[in-house]
């Protein structure tokens, strides 16, 4: 290959005509055209416009036996669109064109990209200088032998159906009577287009004398014949018997082989060349190669010039198979034009871009890349490189979406849950207000479902809900929605013309569920309790709406259940409920009703106590003891629930100093603050405070946060965590998995310990989705450097899992129950004289 032929460029060998003819030129004409001129394509205009083109090889699709063939417009059988090249290309990228996209011709484009030629691949491999290379490449086995020989008496109709068949571009036809052969090729057929066939037979059109080779005799020789006989097939043949026929395109092929291993050669000399022109590109390779990241190397043009070992390992292409190509073989067919528009009008104003693309791997998989361009111009050089950097991050976005489906969907139903709900009716309120229009909100609520469970099974129970939610949305309109808020609890948002609407749906409700349902063999009754609120009469904002829904559905049960109830101003028996709860949870703040629970948490490994949780419990001389489910959210509605967050810190204080006193050694102390504390900004100053007070360290106490605690106010809660871990404090993350769980909060927030929701544990290890998915959180964490907690472990096998998939600390009922303060010092010390009698035997 002369040195120079790698600069050259189309313009340099292609043919500077361009045979066209209009669209509705009849067939026949079309192929005078091509004969007068003598060329083997004829190309397609329409207004000035290249549309398609027309081969001698399109001669094998048509139907020889219409009469009307000859007046067909050439539009009817052209091949559409035509593929072209700029005339300033250089012909190893054009080799690349042809080698992937299977054709012989393409038309050049001038620099106002107006056709002003056509090029064949034979024209690139006759420039290259590779005729040396058939000299010395004997005929042998490089032509076809499996060669058809037809009577001289087939009808031609039949010999072209025979050569459509079996894809054959020549045939030979043998004459017994002048013992003679002929052949046949498919620039033979353009005759049937030019003139009358109807009775032709093959012996009419087949050329002849035959032109005839050697088996010993040279390519280079078969080449030569070719080219001076202007043919393009020659008999193969040894003491008068035929062999075979050896075609100009099987010349082509070997000199296009010899081309490509020429190429391959020039470029890994360019290669060796670049690796070793400068030390520093020699360790840059050698980061690139070591990245785990994959890295593409493309030139100005978007040709591949180079790529990582990791490209490999994450796309599946090896380098061979991509370089000298464009990074669009990698393309998903997901993105639409404007995306790239948008992507390269990045590239140009800044130098560089970054965002999520979907690629497709060798195997055909679709997977998500994150994906940084980098836009490298050499200060000596005007060239411009793309570097793309880029991560497979398809495990992460599943784990993301399914994060967020926890976090808005409800599992059990895959109905919306209350933050989507809540999300809904916001819009939905907006929407309403600004067009005038009226809503309607609807508590759900089944009545005496605590008995199916009891009776026949939480199994059972759960399946009585799926099928509820199924019933209640199909009464449904579109555009409403329904969502579960928990437990055996719905509600309903939909859109109504009058009260009277919410009236007929909510009957429709109750009508759908009168009808049993089928559980495990026996037919189960459901009915339920209806309250509705509706938009304006009832309240101007969610929470309003909701809580008058939500008396009007009690209202509902009071009156004798499965029944349904439009809010009215005097159903104010709950309100006074809640008034007369207030007045005792004011009494029991200032008479210290409240109390400490401690539960210990287990290290895995030792066996250890690792820490406790303070778990807040409420004394009622008259009610008795109430969970912190039942008084919490009623502290949060009156805007006590800061002042009992004060209360928790410094009986928190009081129990550390104690520890200390009694050389109780158990770790940190664990204790519950809320959102609204956190969002108020005076967190951090009031543990500081306390820790003062007594005289603490920081790193005794642990504060633990729900996710919802910083969601409101980002900034403020970033800051006074801050404050926090500053003042020595460890932060948890408590029940992770069942709020708005976005990953992002775990880089962003100074957590030191994950605490994973007690639903996911009680879930494992008999169901696998759940399992990998506690496996996914407790390997997240780990990576990100938190310690775990498992909350709710109460199986033997529960730990024994967790053990399995690396998880160091658990707490629930199976290690121990919620203590007194008493029970836990008994505990304890039970505990320490265990694990030091364990130590000594050991």
């Amino acid at each position: 290959m002369p040195h120079t032929s790698r600069y050259q460029k189309v313009c340099d060998v292609f043919t500077n005509k361009v045979i066209a003819c209009a669209k509705d030129t009849p067939l026949i004409e079309a192929v005078k055209l091509m004969r007068a001129h003598n060329v083997s394509a004829i190309f397609v205009k329409q207004q000035q416009q290249i549309i398609g083109v027309w081969t001698e090889t399109d001669c094998l699709t048509l139907n020889f036996s219409n009469h009307s063939l000859r007046q067909l417009a050439i539009e009817s059988v052209m091949s559409s669109p035509v593929l072209s090249v700029p005339s300033q290309q250089l012909l190893t990228e054009t080799a690349m064109v042809f080698n992937k996209q299977g054709v012989r011709h393409l038309l050049v484009t001038d620099t106002n990209d107006i056709p002003s030629g056509v090029i064949s691949i034979t024209d690139i491999v006759n420039n290259q200088g590779l005729e040396h290379y058939l000299q010395f490449r004997p005929i042998n086995d490089q032509y076809n032998k499996n060669i058809r020989i037809v009577p001289s008496s087939l009808a031609i109709n039949d010999a072209v159906s025979m050569m459509r068949e079996y894809a054959e571009k020549v045939i030979l036809v043998f004459n017994e009577d002048e013992n003679a052969h002929g052949i046949i090729t498919q620039r033979d057929l353009l005759k049937l287009i030019t003139e009358q066939h109807n009775h032709f037979v093959c012996w009419d059109l087949a050329s002849r004398p035959l032109y005839q080779i050697s088996p010993q005799d040279s390519l280079f020789d078969a080449y030569r014949l070719m080219s001076e006989s202007n043919i393009r097939h020659l008999v193969v043949s040894e003491n008068n018997q035929i062999n075979g026929v050896l075609s100009l395109e099987n010349l082509i092929n070997e000199i296009e082989t010899a081309y490509c291993c020429e190429l391959e050669k020039v470029l890994q000399q360019r290669d060796i060349a670049l690796q070793h022109s400068q030390r520093n590109l020699f360790l840059a390779n050698k980061i690139i190669d070591s990245s785990l990241d994959g890295i593409m190397i493309t030139d100005s043009n978007g040709v591949i010039m180079q790529v990582n070992p990791a490209f490999t390992h994450l796309t599946g292409y090896k380098e061979y198979e991509v370089i000298g190509k464009r990074p669009n073989m990698l393309s998903s067919g997901r993105h639409d034009k404007n995306f790239y528009i948008k992507m390269w009008d990045s590239l140009t104003k800044t130098g560089v871009w970054q965002g999520e693309i979907y690629n497709r791997k060798k195997s055909g998989d679709i997977y998500i890349e994150w994906l940084s361009i980098i836009e490298i111009k050499e200060p000596s050089h005007s060239e411009v490189i793309y570097a793309a950097i880029f991560s497979d991050i398809t495990e992460r976005k599943s784990a993301e979406e399914k994060v967020v489906q926890l976090a808005y969907f409800d599992e059990l139903t895959g109905l919306p849950n209350r933050r989507l709900f809540n999300d809904r009716l916001s819009m939905a309120l907006a929407s309403a207000h600004r067009d005038k229009q009226m809503l309607a909100v609807m508590f759900i609520d089944l009545d005496r479902f605590k008995e199916v469970n009891d009776s026949l099974g939480h199994n059972a129970g759960d399946t009585l809900l799926k099928l509820v939610s199924e019933r209640i949305i199909n009464t449904l309109n579109e555009g409403d929605t329904l969502a579960r808020l928990g437990g055996d609890e719905f509600i309903v948002l939909c859109e109504i013309n009058n009260v009277e609407g919410a009236i007929t749906l909510a009957e429709s409700i109750l009508n759908h569920l009168n009808t049993p349902f089928k559980l495990e063999g026996f037919e189960v009754g459901v009915t339920a309790s209806i309250g509705a609120a509706v938009y304006p009469d009832d309240g101007l904002d969610s929470e309003t709406l909701l809580k008058h829904a939500d008396i009007a559905m009690y209202r509902s049960k009071d009156v004798g259940r499965n029944s349904f109830q439009l809010f009215q101003p005097s159903m104010n028996a709950r309100s006074l409920e809640r008034l007369a709860m207030m007045s005792r949870f004011q009494h029991a703040l200032e008479n210290d009703e409240f109390e400490l629970y401690f539960q210990p948490k287990q290290c895995l490994k030792t066996g250890g106590i690792m820490g406790a949780e303070a778990l807040l419990r409420w004394h009622d001389p008259d009610l008795g003891t109430i969970s912190p489910a039942q008084f919490i959210p009623l502290a949060e509605e009156l805007g006590l629930v800061v002042r009992l967050d004060l209360w928790v810190i410094n009986q928190a204080g009081k129990e550390l100093t104690l520890w200390q006193a009694q050389g109780i050694d158990a770790g940190r102390l664990a204790i519950n603050v809320s959102a609204c504390h956190l969002s108020q900004g005076k967190l951090a100053d009031n543990i500081k405070a306390m820790l003062t007070r007594y005289q603490l360290p920081g790193s005794l106490l642990e504060i633990e946060l729900t996710e919802s605690s910083f969601i409101g106010s980002f900034s403020q809660a970033k800051e006074q965590l801050q404050q926090l871990k500053t003042l020595g404090v460890h932060i948890a993350l408590d029940d992770f998995g069942t709020g708005y769980s976005a990953l992002s909060y775990l880089t962003k927030l100074p957590f030191n310990t994950l605490k994973i929701d007690a639903s996911f544990i009680a879930k494992i290890p008999d169901e696998y989705g759940n399992s990998q998915i506690v496996a996914a959180i407790i390997a997240m964490a780990t990576s990100l450097g938190l310690d775990v907690v498992a909350e709710g472990v109460e199986h033997a096998s529960q730990e024994a899992h967790l053990v399995e998939i690396g998880c160091i600390v658990i707490q629930g009922y199976y290690y121990c129950h919620p203590l007194t303060q008493q029970q836990w010092i008994a505990f304890y010390n039970q505990a320490a004289k265990g694990y030091s009698e364990s130590t000594l035997t050991s």
